[in-house]
């Protein structure tokens, strides 16, 4: 069962054009380096300067595994040490977890037909 990490935040509008830049770079280098996916979401309603990382996991001991080797890698903290530190607006950032619901089996579905 997939896990999905979304985590929101807050780009100060001084640091518009470096924070984006800075964004592109954490995806690309967690897609290219790590067991997960990362898509950077931008806005289309609501605030103008609120953007979001979905991170999809294949479970949680996966996504555990792929932040312990993040947080182990220097080039990658570097990277979101800058983002941190100086392209959100602090205490903006919020994290959300989810995981995906299984279908139905089939022995679920025939005891509705049977009903």
């Amino acid at each position: 069962m997939s896990v999905i990490v979304m985590q929101t935040f807050e780009l100060k509008q001084d640091k518009f054009p470096d924070g984006i830049k800075n964004l592109r770079l954490i995806q690309n280098f967690r897609n290219e380096h790590y067991d997960h996916r990362v898509e950077l979401l931008s806005p289309i309603s609501g605030e103008d300067h609120t953007y979001a990382l979905i991170s999809t996991y294949e479970g949680l001991a996966e996504m555990e595994l792929q932040n312990k080797k993040m947080f182990e890698d220097e080039d990658y903290k570097n990277l979101i040490g800058e983002f941190f530190l100086e392209n959100i607006v602090q205490g903006s950032m919020y994290t959300q977890m989810y995981r995906t619901m299984t279908g139905l089996s089939n022995d679920t579905e025939s005891d509705k037909e049977k009903k």
